[in-house]
């Protein structure tokens, strides 16, 4: 079985794990600071002012590597080709609920 390196570094992959015994989201907890949404493959310096904000990033801040360009505009213009005009109002298939209608492509 090979390993599938899915961040830039450990240093990232340790930052994005929530190990909090207080908090379950991420944005909750004051010690989070980077957000990684994996159906849009993207990543964020959390905004802590009580939403779920996060300002994009580009490179990762430790290693310096070029981070994935966000799939957001892709699934919002995928999911209206196959009719969804409100996906967070509306029942989306399975795959854009994670990374799966990416992963693969």
């Amino acid at each position: 079985m090979s390993f599938i390196k899915k961040h830039c570094c450990q240093e990232m992959e340790s930052s994005i794990a929530l190990n909090c015994d207080q908090h379950q989201d991420v944005y909750q907890c004051p010690e989070m600071l980077v957000s990684y949404i994996p159906k849009f493959d993207e990543y964020g310096l959390i905004i802590h002012d009580g939403g779920s904000s996060s300002l994009e990033i580009n490179y990762c801040p430790w290693c310096g590597s070029k981070l994935p360009e966000s799939k957001r505009d892709a699934w919002f213009d995928k999911l209206e080709e196959m009719g969804f005009d409100d996906p967070s109002e509306q029942n989306i298939p399975i795959e854009f609920k994670s990374d799966a209608w990416h992963r693969n492509t």
